[in-house]
């Protein structure tokens, strides 16, 4: 261990001195950032460092470069670095200057987005929430607290990026800033107020002298020198505010967030491929994906509200750092294409050209002799053909199609030539520490959580507070109390009948408990409304009910001022008589917390821990541990949490974020197969309807140790932790591809020497086994003619060659990889008139 550290210390120095000696000059100009003088085009990818763990920012980082990334983009969150005022965080999640030297160790340049405002579907936006309670203080306006705070913040961030000499201008990989964020979309809720803020928030970031260019994206009056930027599903219709700025896309989103309560969200890969050829044909040059890896909401990061803790994405690097293919694949071979066209597209400004309705060509033409073209088809129905430069190309509906050479094909956003595949859990029976044969759960210990106040000091107000201004965000719950004596007199209390308790509050989860039971529970984003039949007694009666938030607001003008809690009115009412009694002005007492977390049983440390048998199961707001072996192999781990209802999940004392298995998504909106052509839009292609938002959670292989790891829940609804297991994320071993004979050729075979030649190369499916050691073992389908269905679901269409498998098993079976040319010269003629595909799936092993 002490000489692995040596090594990567004596290897950051290294790359210190490297960047030393090799500060580049960054600017820009109306085609493109410049460095050195010559224009880039540039692919970015967003990866939020504290999302995944430093043990995986290498491999991260890596899979971004091989997929034909250029910068890794990411946000500073204000509220992870700074979590209390003044006292800072770099360590761990947060290295910061780690993270960017990684980024710069493979090679590759970095867009910091200071902010500080992240939004991010994170925690208050990225806020630390202290800031809330400043005096005077206003956010995102032209308010002197808030404008300190934000100038002390940044300017902490560029003094640090500065001191490690991180910013292109002294031979770092910074080579682009980012002040604000998305403060157009709001700021004329804001007023005179908000443009001046504006003004002011971009001439501090000047005035920080980074030797590097700043931007602000989504809004249209940044003022110069500031370069505007655009974020959306789609960009290439955007147009800077000056003539002397470049066209640049900060967010193009790559999937969405999920929500609790939710289906899953995700994006076709030839709608984003079609999105991406679009920009660059119409003369963007700087485009990024958010997200390239979306990563884990660990801890109570989460924002929103009820933003769950997978932060997947859709990405095309997974929530756990495997490749999400064919996305990945396809969109590496559309960056080699446009990197084809490179010399073409910063040399001059596009020239568009209309080739029929819906169609258009867009030329980037140069006095040297250098030609690119891109022809669209931007039609949603009907796949069209074109005439161009004196050849015919076809060119399916919602697609683009990449000419490097202003003649040849080398790229067709619908056409994928990357392979399908699966990835899967496999779940693990683990035994406890100690050898036992028994499994994961068989040895649990618990404690319960007291109902209701449990602090001698607590807080005794009348009425009902807001919960954000009374726990500052150090815990999801707050505790509302009230002690009633009940004579027997009281209206609502007629014989026969009871009484009912009728809580409003504005999110996002309550539970009721009434003299030590639970009576009745509620969720929803902002509004919550119970009306829960109850039990009083003659004399004492206690009513506690329990608030508990789930991410706080993230996004939108004055998001930072959105209250949660029980607000009232809560009031006792009769549902025979229709009396009520109202209890919100009465005198409550509250706790801020559990008392489990202020003696810190997430760290599975405690004394108090109660092993005897049976264990209490199903029953709110009860604590269980138990220990656990590392499941073998290296593939990265999670914990199906099918059985429990919802909580907090601890793993040797790091906290995995908040569990809800029992959140299930709507039933309305899926499909069963989602039709890239179109527009996007968030809620076009779900999947999982009905079904739980969320029931597997990651763990991170470094968090584990090989044996007596511990595991702790803080189960507040009700449920029964032996039902959960642990599995293992790996790619499956299954491959699939469909490739037509009118697909480009692998844009892999397009080299110098042919790139102004007419090239005629036919089509390749090409198939590789993405684990080294394993090869393909046997194809379980081949057809080339007219092979209808997916992946996993392959058919034999009316014409199939009779060769078909025969080819394929000789051309791949024992080999990792494979190539097998899609033509009638190959496989011969199964059927006349008609352009046939070769589909295969074939299984590695």
């Amino acid at each position: 261990m002490v000489r692995g550290k040596k090594v990567e210390i004596v290897s950051l120095l290294i790359l210190v001195i490297v960047m030393a000696a090799t500060a580049a000059t960054v600017t820009y100009d109306h085609r493109a950032l410049v460095i050195d003088g010559k224009r880039k085009i540039l692919i970015s990818g967003s990866i939020h460092y504290p999302r995944s763990t430093p043990e995986m920012w290498p491999d991260l980082i890596q899979k971004s470069k091989d997929g034909g990334l250029d910068v890794i983009e990411t946000y500073v969150f204000w509220n992870g670095h700074e979590p209390e005022k003044n006292k800072y965080n770099f360590e761990g999640r947060y290295d910061l200057v780690k993270f960017v030297k990684l980024a710069a160790k493979a090679g590759l340049y970095v867009h910091l987005r200071i902010g500080p405002y992240a939004c991010a579907e994170w925690n208050y936006g990225g806020f630390p929430v202290w800031l809330h309670f400043v005096p005077g203080i206003k956010f995102r306006t032209d308010n002197e607290p808030f404008k300190a705070e934000m100038q002390r913040f940044t300017a902490k961030i560029v003094d640090l990026m500065k001191q490690e000499k991180l910013y292109a201008s002294q031979g770092g990989p910074i080579i682009l800033s980012q002040i604000e964020n998305e403060y157009g979309n709001i700021d004329s809720a804001y007023g005179a107020a908000g443009k001046s803020y504006m003004k002011w928030s971009a001439s501090m970031a000047l005035s920080l002298d980074t030797g590097v260019p700043w931007n602000m994206c989504q809004q249209g009056d940044a003022p110069d020198p500031i370069i505007n930027t655009c974020n959306g599903f789609y960009c290439d219709q955007f147009t800077p505010n000056s003539n002397n700025k470049p066209k640049m896309w900060t967010e193009n989103w790559s999937g969405w967030f999920l929500g609790f309560g939710e289906p899953t969200p995700y994006r076709p890969v030839e709608d984003l491929a079609f999105a991406v050829a679009r920009f660059f044909q119409r003369g963007g040059t700087f485009q990024n994906y958010y997200m390239y890896h979306g990563g884990t909401n660990f801890e109570r990061t989460s924002g929103g509200p009820l933003i769950s803790t997978s932060y997947d994405y859709d990405a095309p690097i997974d929530e756990y750092g495997l490749l999400r293919q064919p996305k990945w694949g396809h969109l590496r071979d559309l960056h080699k294409a446009i990197k084809l066209c490179e010399d073409a597209l910063i040399a001059t400004d596009p020239e568009i050209t209309s080739l029929g309705s819906n169609l258009e060509a867009a030329v980037y033409k140069t006095s040297s002799g250098s030609c690119a073209a891109f022809l669209a088809n931007i039609g949603t129905q009907s796949d069209a053909t074109v005439t161009f430069n004196g050849k015919s190309y076809r060119l399916p509906a919602w697609s683009v199609s990449i000419l490097p050479d202003c003649k040849n094909v080398a790229f067709n956003t619908a056409k994928i030539n990357s392979a399908t595949e699966s990835t899967a859990f496999a779940r693990q029976s683990l035994k406890p520490d100690g050898g036992s044969s028994a499994e994961l759960g068989s040895q649990w210990s618990h404690i319960k959580e007291p109902i209701g106040i449990s602090e001698a000091d607590a807080l005794v107000k009348p009425g009902l507070l807001e919960q954000i201004n009374t726990t500052a965000d150090k815990s999801d719950y707050l505790w509302y109390s009230l002690r009633m004596d009940i004579k027997g007199d009281e209206t609502f209390l007629d014989e026969g009948s009871k009484a009912v308790l009728h809580i409003q509050s504005i999110g996002q989860v309550v539970y009721a408990f009434i003299n030590g039971k639970l009576a009745g529970s509620g969720n929803d984003r902002t509004n919550i409304s119970l009306d829960i039949p109850i039990n009083l007694v003659t004399g004492k009666n206690t009513i506690d009910l329990l608030s508990v938030t789930v991410g706080l607001a993230n996004y939108g003008a004055f998001f930072d001022i959105i209250g949660a809690g029980i607000t009232g009115p809560v009031s006792l009412n009769s549902a025979k008589t229709g009396s009520s009694m109202d209890l919100s002005s009465h005198q409550w007492t509250y706790q801020v917390g559990l008392k489990g977390e202020d003696t810190g049983l997430g760290s599975g440390d405690s004394s108090e821990w109660v092993s005897n048998s049976p264990l209490p199961t199903n029953q709110p707001l009860v604590w269980y541990k138990t220990t656990f072996d590392a499941p073998s192999g290296s593939e990265p781990v999670a914990i199906d949490f099918t059985g429990t209802g919802k909580g907090i999940a601890w793993v040797n004392g790091q906290s995995i974020g908040r569990y809800w298995p029992t959140s299930i998504a709507r039933t309305d909106g899926c499909v069963g197969s989602c039709n890239y052509r179109g527009t996007y839009r968030n809620d076009k292609c779900l999947k999982n309807c009905g079904k739980p938002s969320q029931t597997l959670y990651h763990v991170p292989r470094s968090w584990i140790k090989p044996s007596g790891n511990t595991l702790v829940l803080l189960e507040e609804m009700g449920g029964d932790p032996t039902k959960i297991s642990f599995a293992t994320k790996h790619t499956g071993s299954n491959l699939c591809l469909k490739v037509s004979e009118s697909h480009p050729a692998p844009v892999d075979t397009w080299t110098s020497d042919s790139k102004f030649s007419n090239r005629t190369s036919p089509a390749v499916l090409s198939l590789k086994c993405p684990v080294s050691t394993q090869v393909i073992s046997s194809i379980r389908f081949a057809s080339f003619g007219t092979p209808t269905g997916s992946c996993g679901s392959f058919s034999h269409g009316r014409c199939n060659s009779a060769r078909s498998l025969s080819v394929v098993q000789k051309a791949c079976v024992g080999s990792r990889s494979c190539k097998v040319e899609v033509s009638t010269r190959v496989f011969g003629e199964p059927c006349h008139g008609v352009v046939k595909s070769l589909a295969v799936e074939a299984v590695c092993a």
